[in-house]
């Protein structure tokens, strides 16, 4: 397992612009593909966006897509979310996760940060 420190969160106004990032510790973080899931309150956790260990794949959710981008440092262990054109819909906390294959499905992350909060005001 790793461990996982998200930050970057805040208060937005609709349409604005926040970055994330997720800080890992461990040396063989190129070998996690690395997640970012959200949870609205009353609402279950969903997938937003995953990486491949090295980068190459990258899958977004429907709702983010062409909004948000998915990137990672290696060199710097980190992961980030990009989050453009922000909406009302986007509030949520945000959670970065590992896992040992690039996937969508939740059960497959292992490692999980304790979360960022999102809030975009309309």
């Amino acid at each position: 397992q790793v461990q996982l420190v998200e930050s970057g969160g805040g208060l937005v106004q609709a349409g604005g612009s926040l970055r994330l990032s997720c800080a890992a510790s461990g040396r063989t973080f190129s070998n996690y593909a690395m997640g970012w899931f959200r949870q609205a309150p009353g609402k279950e956790r969903e997938f937003v966006a995953a990486i491949s260990g090295r980068g190459v794949f990258k899958y977004y959710a429907d709702s983010v897509k062409g909004r948000f981008t998915i990137s990672r440092d290696n060199a710097k262990i980190t992961v980030y979310l990009q989050m453009n054109s922000l909406k009302p819909d986007d509030t949520a906390v945000y959670y970065c996760a590992a896992s040992r294959v690039v996937t969508m499905q939740l059960r497959e992350y292992d490692s999980w940060g304790q979360g960022t909060q999102v809030t975009v005001s309309s």
